[in-house]
Protein backbone atom coordinates (compact mmCIF):
# COMPACT_ATOMS: atom_id res chain seq x y z
CA UNK A 1 0.00 0.00 0.00
CA UNK A 2 2.71 2.28 1.05
CA UNK A 3 4.59 1.48 -2.24
CA UNK A 4 1.41 2.24 -4.47
CA UNK A 5 0.70 6.25 -2.66
CA UNK A 6 4.58 6.82 -3.19
CA UNK A 7 4.00 5.78 -6.82
CA UNK A 8 0.72 8.03 -6.72
CA UNK A 9 2.54 10.57 -5.46
CA UNK A 10 5.84 10.28 -7.47
CA UNK A 11 3.23 10.52 -10.93
CA UNK A 12 1.65 13.88 -9.18
CA UNK A 13 4.63 15.23 -8.88
CA UNK A 14 5.47 15.44 -12.72
CA UNK A 15 5.10 18.62 -14.29
CA UNK A 16 2.50 17.90 -16.97
CA UNK A 17 2.98 18.55 -20.89
CA UNK A 18 -0.27 18.71 -23.00
CA UNK A 19 0.59 18.28 -26.22
CA UNK A 20 -1.50 19.57 -29.12
CA UNK A 21 -0.50 17.55 -32.50
CA UNK A 22 -0.53 18.71 -35.93
CA UNK A 23 -3.28 17.57 -38.76
CA UNK A 24 -3.04 14.06 -38.40
CA UNK A 25 -5.22 11.58 -38.54
CA UNK A 26 -3.10 9.32 -36.42
CA UNK A 27 -0.97 9.57 -33.20
CA UNK A 28 1.59 6.28 -33.81
CA UNK A 29 4.69 8.66 -34.71
CA UNK A 30 4.17 10.57 -31.65
CA UNK A 31 5.44 7.79 -29.40
CA UNK A 32 9.18 8.37 -29.57
CA UNK A 33 8.96 11.68 -28.79
CA UNK A 34 6.86 10.72 -25.80
CA UNK A 35 8.95 8.50 -24.32
CA UNK A 36 11.89 10.70 -24.47
CA UNK A 37 9.62 13.42 -22.33
CA UNK A 38 8.84 10.33 -20.02
CA UNK A 39 12.74 9.57 -19.37
CA UNK A 40 12.95 13.30 -18.83
CA UNK A 41 10.65 13.01 -15.72
CA UNK A 42 7.84 15.07 -17.54
CA UNK A 43 4.00 13.60 -17.40
CA UNK A 44 3.17 13.80 -21.53
CA UNK A 45 -0.59 14.49 -22.05
CA UNK A 46 -1.05 13.67 -25.72
CA UNK A 47 -4.72 14.60 -26.45
CA UNK A 48 -6.60 13.87 -29.03
CA UNK A 49 -7.55 16.88 -31.17
CA UNK A 50 -11.86 16.96 -32.17
CA UNK A 51 -12.14 15.91 -36.00
CA UNK A 52 -8.43 14.58 -36.38
CA UNK A 53 -7.86 11.70 -33.56
CA UNK A 54 -11.53 12.30 -32.51
CA UNK A 55 -15.13 12.35 -34.38
CA UNK A 56 -16.87 15.96 -34.68
CA UNK A 57 -20.72 15.85 -35.63
CA UNK A 58 -20.36 19.29 -36.82
CA UNK A 59 -18.04 21.88 -38.11
CA UNK A 60 -15.95 23.60 -35.11
CA UNK A 61 -14.47 27.38 -34.35
CA UNK A 62 -11.78 28.29 -33.06
CA UNK A 63 -13.53 29.09 -30.21
CA UNK A 64 -15.15 25.60 -29.72
CA UNK A 65 -11.18 24.56 -30.04
CA UNK A 66 -10.55 26.76 -27.06
CA UNK A 67 -13.42 25.65 -25.01
CA UNK A 68 -12.37 22.02 -25.63
CA UNK A 69 -9.13 22.47 -24.42
CA UNK A 70 -10.30 24.52 -21.11
CA UNK A 71 -12.70 21.55 -20.10
CA UNK A 72 -9.78 18.93 -20.86
CA UNK A 73 -7.11 20.78 -18.49
CA UNK A 74 -9.76 22.59 -15.85
CA UNK A 75 -8.48 20.38 -13.02
CA UNK A 76 -4.95 21.11 -13.51
CA UNK A 77 -2.53 23.39 -11.58
CA UNK A 78 -0.78 25.57 -14.59
CA UNK A 79 0.70 23.30 -17.51
CA UNK A 80 3.31 23.31 -20.18
CA UNK A 81 1.43 23.65 -23.46
CA UNK A 82 3.23 22.16 -26.53
CA UNK A 83 1.48 22.95 -29.85
CA UNK A 84 2.53 21.52 -32.93
CA UNK A 85 1.61 23.06 -36.75
CA UNK A 86 -2.32 23.53 -36.37
CA UNK A 87 -1.82 22.51 -32.50
CA UNK A 88 0.02 25.58 -32.30
CA UNK A 89 -2.56 27.19 -33.45
CA UNK A 90 -5.37 26.26 -31.05
CA UNK A 91 -2.03 26.36 -28.83
CA UNK A 92 -1.42 30.57 -29.20
CA UNK A 93 -5.37 31.31 -29.49
CA UNK A 94 -5.74 29.02 -25.57
CA UNK A 95 -2.15 31.16 -24.11
CA UNK A 96 -4.60 34.07 -25.26
CA UNK A 97 -8.23 33.28 -23.58
CA UNK A 98 -6.05 31.30 -20.50
CA UNK A 99 -3.08 32.79 -19.80
CA UNK A 100 -3.53 31.41 -16.38
CA UNK A 101 -3.31 28.22 -17.16
CA UNK A 102 -0.41 28.14 -18.84
CA UNK A 103 2.92 28.20 -17.21
CA UNK A 104 5.15 28.00 -20.75
CA UNK A 105 4.17 27.73 -24.58
CA UNK A 106 6.34 25.79 -26.98
CA UNK A 107 5.19 26.21 -30.24
CA UNK A 108 6.48 23.81 -32.85
CA UNK A 109 6.69 24.39 -36.57
CA UNK A 110 3.45 26.32 -35.82
CA UNK A 111 0.80 27.37 -38.44
CA UNK A 112 -1.31 30.54 -37.56
CA UNK A 113 -0.09 32.90 -39.17
CA UNK A 114 -2.16 35.06 -41.39
CA UNK A 115 -0.54 35.15 -44.86
CA UNK A 116 -1.80 37.87 -47.26
CA UNK A 117 0.82 38.35 -49.67
CA UNK A 118 -0.40 38.52 -53.57
CA UNK A 119 1.05 34.75 -54.07
CA UNK A 120 -1.29 33.68 -51.94
CA UNK A 121 -4.63 35.19 -52.74
CA UNK A 122 -3.54 34.33 -56.33
CA UNK A 123 -3.18 30.64 -54.92
CA UNK A 124 -6.85 30.79 -53.58
CA UNK A 125 -8.21 32.02 -55.93
CA UNK A 126 -6.86 29.29 -58.36
CA UNK A 127 -7.85 26.72 -55.89
CA UNK A 128 -11.29 27.63 -55.93
CA UNK A 129 -11.65 27.85 -59.82
CA UNK A 130 -9.42 24.61 -60.19
CA UNK A 131 -11.76 22.64 -57.19
CA UNK A 132 -15.21 24.18 -59.22
CA UNK A 133 -13.81 22.85 -62.90
CA UNK A 134 -12.53 19.50 -60.81
CA UNK A 135 -16.45 19.18 -59.95
CA UNK A 136 -17.62 19.74 -63.58
CA UNK A 137 -15.42 17.94 -65.65
CA UNK A 138 -13.83 15.32 -63.71
CA UNK A 139 -15.92 12.93 -61.30
CA UNK A 140 -13.63 10.33 -60.98
CA UNK A 141 -11.57 10.25 -57.74
CA UNK A 142 -8.49 10.05 -59.36
CA UNK A 143 -8.98 13.71 -61.28
CA UNK A 144 -10.22 14.97 -57.75
CA UNK A 145 -7.05 13.59 -56.33
CA UNK A 146 -4.91 15.35 -59.34
CA UNK A 147 -6.40 18.21 -58.80
CA UNK A 148 -6.00 18.79 -55.19
CA UNK A 149 -2.34 17.75 -55.66
CA UNK A 150 -1.84 20.13 -58.04
CA UNK A 151 -2.89 22.07 -55.83
CA UNK A 152 -0.96 21.65 -53.11
CA UNK A 153 -4.11 21.00 -50.72
CA UNK A 154 -3.40 17.78 -49.76
CA UNK A 155 -5.05 18.19 -45.96
CA UNK A 156 -8.28 19.54 -47.40
CA UNK A 157 -8.32 16.78 -50.00
CA UNK A 158 -8.36 13.91 -47.27
CA UNK A 159 -10.90 16.14 -44.92
CA UNK A 160 -14.11 14.85 -44.48
CA UNK A 161 -17.12 17.88 -45.23
CA UNK A 162 -16.87 18.76 -41.46
CA UNK A 163 -13.42 19.28 -41.45
CA UNK A 164 -13.34 20.66 -44.88
CA UNK A 165 -15.45 23.72 -43.10
CA UNK A 166 -13.46 23.38 -39.88
CA UNK A 167 -9.75 23.99 -41.85
CA UNK A 168 -11.77 27.56 -43.38
CA UNK A 169 -12.62 28.70 -39.85
CA UNK A 170 -9.32 28.04 -38.48
CA UNK A 171 -7.38 29.73 -40.77
CA UNK A 172 -9.95 32.49 -41.04
CA UNK A 173 -9.12 32.79 -37.25
CA UNK A 174 -5.69 33.83 -38.15
CA UNK A 175 -7.15 36.93 -39.33
CA UNK A 176 -7.76 37.79 -35.68
CA UNK A 177 -4.75 35.86 -33.65
CA UNK A 178 -2.98 38.88 -31.80
CA UNK A 179 0.38 36.73 -31.37
CA UNK A 180 1.68 40.06 -29.80
CA UNK A 181 -0.67 39.78 -27.26
CA UNK A 182 0.53 36.25 -25.62
CA UNK A 183 2.28 37.16 -21.83
CA UNK A 184 3.21 33.27 -21.42
CA UNK A 185 6.97 32.12 -21.74
CA UNK A 186 7.03 31.06 -25.34
CA UNK A 187 9.74 28.48 -26.73
CA UNK A 188 9.32 28.02 -30.91
CA UNK A 189 11.16 25.83 -32.44
CA UNK A 190 10.97 25.20 -35.96
CA UNK A 191 12.82 23.00 -38.49
CA UNK A 192 15.52 24.67 -40.44
CA UNK A 193 14.16 23.18 -43.62
CA UNK A 194 10.57 23.22 -42.87
CA UNK A 195 8.54 24.12 -46.40
CA UNK A 196 4.43 24.23 -44.87
CA UNK A 197 5.20 26.76 -42.40
CA UNK A 198 8.83 28.39 -43.31
CA UNK A 199 11.52 29.98 -40.68
CA UNK A 200 10.44 33.42 -41.67
CA UNK A 201 7.03 32.77 -40.13
CA UNK A 202 9.12 31.58 -36.90
CA UNK A 203 11.06 34.73 -37.15
CA UNK A 204 7.49 36.55 -37.25
CA UNK A 205 6.25 34.95 -33.87
CA UNK A 206 9.43 35.71 -32.10
CA UNK A 207 8.89 39.38 -33.12
CA UNK A 208 5.74 39.58 -31.89
CA UNK A 209 5.36 37.48 -28.87
CA UNK A 210 7.72 39.45 -25.99
CA UNK A 211 8.60 37.21 -24.03
CA UNK A 212 9.77 34.03 -26.41
CA UNK A 213 13.16 32.34 -28.19
CA UNK A 214 13.18 31.08 -31.30
CA UNK A 215 15.71 28.04 -31.73
CA UNK A 216 16.45 26.11 -35.08
CA UNK A 217 16.42 22.48 -35.54
CA UNK A 218 19.43 22.09 -38.00
CA UNK A 219 18.54 19.61 -40.60
CA UNK A 220 14.48 19.18 -39.68
CA UNK A 221 11.88 20.15 -41.82
CA UNK A 222 8.02 20.43 -41.05
CA UNK A 223 8.46 18.47 -37.60
CA UNK A 224 11.54 18.04 -35.94
CA UNK A 225 10.16 15.98 -32.82
CA UNK A 226 9.89 13.06 -35.42
CA UNK A 227 13.12 13.47 -36.85
CA UNK A 228 14.89 15.02 -33.96
CA UNK A 229 13.09 14.12 -31.00
CA UNK A 230 16.13 13.87 -29.03
CA UNK A 231 17.64 17.05 -29.97
CA UNK A 232 13.76 18.87 -29.28
CA UNK A 233 13.40 17.37 -25.86
CA UNK A 234 16.93 18.30 -25.07
CA UNK A 235 15.97 22.16 -25.87
CA UNK A 236 12.51 21.49 -23.99
CA UNK A 237 14.50 20.27 -20.58
CA UNK A 238 17.02 23.17 -20.86
CA UNK A 239 14.77 25.91 -21.35
CA UNK A 240 11.98 24.56 -19.00
CA UNK A 241 15.20 24.69 -16.57
CA UNK A 242 16.32 28.19 -17.03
Amino acid sequence: MNSRRKQAKTRSDLVNVCILHGWSYSLDKWQPFVSQLKNKKLNPILLKIPGLTEKINKPWTIEDYINWLNEKIEKEDKVILLGHSNGGRIAMNFALAHPAKVKKLILIDSAGIYHDEIAIKIKRKAFGTIAKLGRKILKNDFGKKLLYSLARETDYKDADENMKKTMVNLLSSDKILKAENISTPTVILWGEKDRITPVSDAKLLESKIVNSKLLIVTGARHAPQFTHPKEVVDIIIKQYNN
